[in-house]
């Protein structure tokens, strides 16, 4: 059976079925996706505090922004503290920075809020995203595909959670008062994830084959220490980066205002129509979106095993040119709000297919610390674009929509010409030595001292 193997962990006292760590994984990231339902806030706080659509995207990027930094430490740093370390610290640092936050919406304090909810949270985000996919892998080395794919699918509908479920539900028990939801939303994602994050543990049968693996190829062209810098300033890593960036500004545009701008073309089609109304259509799309997102998640990461990563990117950037061109004059809501979720299943693809691409290209061994680099384009498109569409709200309220998707086909295009520079082939970082040679035709280096060492690299 794939979920089965109890095995006794270090600090629980029973077996646990490696089934029951990838259901933990999964909480966890059902969890921190519900940053993905930030817009169902954007109206209220904009109403009910006066700040601008401008402050609130700002809210929404510095959290990713933080999110995609802490990140990029926790790859480097997980092989080194462990996954349960970073796990119940990111859980706790989300959970502390929506209390921060709350009590920064009882002071109308925009500053407070930023260093609370988007820093605070957001590098809490940073560090619970990274943990879990590394560590699910590692429990299932003969369904990891599949295992991974889930695991990052519950971040993809964790806005369903949060728009349908958890907020609506707070929202009526507090009469509005978004400093209460705010409250009671730290205290139950605290209650939630904290406890899971004491499950995400590697397991010690895999850690010792990767011990000895490390032994008997030392001089492998990935122990270089300075491997990973190597890669990094590589042409490659950084044309990769370029077009996961890209696919990120796409959809974080429309992720970040996707409730606002659906309640602008419901207004557009009845003027008459009732706040309350258009703010249960744009929760709606909000649950529907993160639901394309979650099984985009999962079925660009299964067609890319077939077809490619690299082809698969290609098909997310052109036909996202595409939609973004049709919806710059759509006005119909019900075909809108079809297409935006096409651009969120082709959102969450990106961050399906960009691990298995880091392994294709640079093997998989520093892949927790390259996959933790390349999240900085998360990073910066989460300030990017959640702020471009933020100001166009606020400066041409009546264009928005155009001047938003407009922008959307110039990105997704230099996307597409960038992608034309890869392909899905493995790459050599240094020059060849003795010991790689060997290990491409897999033969195993016998462990050397160091003078056998020096050698071997001459």
């Amino acid at each position: 059976m794939v979920g089965m193997n109890p095995v006794r962990l270090s600090g629980i006292p029973f077996p646990v079925p490696r089934v029951v760590i990838a259901g933990a994984c999964t909480v966890l990231h059902l969890c921190f996706g519900t940053i993905y339902a930030w817009s169902f806030f954007q109206v209220l706080l904009v109403r009910q505090l006066g700040w601008s659509f401008t402050d609130t995207a700002m809210a929404f990027g510095f959290a990713i922004f933080s999110l995609g930094v802490a990140a990029a430490w926790a790859g480097v740093q997980l092989p080194k503290v462990g996954p349960r370390r970073l796990a119940f610290l990111g859980s706790l640092l989300f959970s502390v920075g929506y209390l921060v936050g709350a009590f920064a919406l009882s002071q109308d304090s925009l500053a407070m809020f930023y260093a609370g909810f988007s820093v605070i949270g957001g590098i809490g985000l940073g560090m619970g995203y990274v943990t879990p996919v590394a560590t699910v892998a590692n429990w299932f080395p003969d369904h990891k595909g599949l295992a991974t794919g889930i695991v990052v699918m519950g971040f993809g509908v964790g806005a369903l959670l949060l728009s349908k479920l958890l907020a609506p539900i707070l929202l009526v028990q507090t009469d509005d008062d978004l400093t209460d939801v705010f409250m009671w939303l730290g205290l139950i994602f605290g209650a939630i994830t904290i406890p899971m994050s004491l499950l995400v543990v590697n397991p010690p049968k895999q850690e010792a084959k990767v011990q000895d693996k490390d032994v008997t190829f030392s001089l492998a062209e990935e122990d270089d220490p300075d491997y990973v810098k190597n890669c990094v300033k590589s042409r490659e890593f950084l044309v990769m980066w370029v077009i996961f960036f890209v696919n990120i500004v796409a959809g974080i545009s429309v992720i970040s205002f996707q409730s606002p701008l659906l309640q602008d073309i419901w207004k557009l089609t009845d003027p008459t129509i009732e706040p309350k109304v258009l703010a249960t259509y744009g929760a709606t799309l909000i649950a529907v979106s993160s639901v394309c997102n979650g099984v985009g998640r999962l079925f660009w990461g299964l067609l890319s095993d077939y077809v490619g990563r690299v082809l698969v990117f290609r098909i997310l950037l052109s036909t996202q040119i595409v939609v973004f061109g049709i919806l710059m004059t759509e006005r119909d809501p019900w075909i809108f709000s079809i297409l935006l979720c096409y651009v969120l299943l082709c959102f969450g693809g990106g961050f399906a297919t960009i691990p298995s691409f880091i392994s294709d290209v640079f093997g998989t061994k520093k892949m927790s610390s390259l996959y933790g680099f390349i999240l900085t384009a998360w990073a910066m498109a989460g300030i990017l674009g959640p702020l471009y569409v933020g100001y166009l709200k606020d400066s041409y309220p009546n264009k928005v929509v155009i001047y938003c998707f407009l922008i959307g086909v110039l990105v997704l295009s230099i996307g597409f010409v960038y992608s034309m520079l890869l392909n899905n082939d493995r790459i050599r970082i240094a020059k060849p030595t003795m010991a790689s040679t060997l290990l491409e035709f897999n033969i195993p280096v016998p462990k050397a001292n160091a003078s056998t060492n020096a050698q071997m690299r001459s």
